[in-house]
């Protein structure tokens, strides 16, 4: 069986992301140190699957964040309780939005502070 295991974006600030990570999603830091490269790094996410919050001093990205589909289009994340993980969303003080219940399950969108795009998705009955 082939999975995705992580994805790796550039954020401003990788401390301040991974903390929103580990308040909406419930997952934990499994790694936090220097990249090759020089910048920060931090895995957050569950055992077998995270995202990598990257940061070099030089490549930060743009003041706002990026435009809508650059660099990525959203990042998607199943969860089992779609209302309390919007609950968790909204206590972090972000806006969800673009709901939609559609086969094959329920979902709302919301930006982090700067500007990556997460889709939350449920597929409970």
């Amino acid at each position: 069986m082939t999975r995705l295991e992580h994805v790796n974006v550039t954020v401003s600030d990788p401390d301040r992301t991974a903390f929103l990570l580990e308040c909406v999603f419930g997952w934990h830091v499994r790694w936090r140190g220097k990249s090759a490269s020089g910048g920060d790094t931090v895995h957050v996410g569950s055992d077998n699957h995270y995202v990598a919050v990257f940061a070099h001093p030089a490549e930060r990205p743009p003041a706002g964040g990026f435009a809508k589909s650059r660099p990525l289009n959203h990042i998607g994340v199943e969860v089992d309780d779609l209302d309390a993980t919007e609950a968790k969303v909204v206590a972090a003080g972000l806006t969800p939005f673009n709901h939609g219940d559609y086969e094959p399950g329920r979902r709302f969108y919301f930006f982090d502070p700067d500007g990556i795009e997460y889709e939350v998705v449920s597929y409970a009955g």
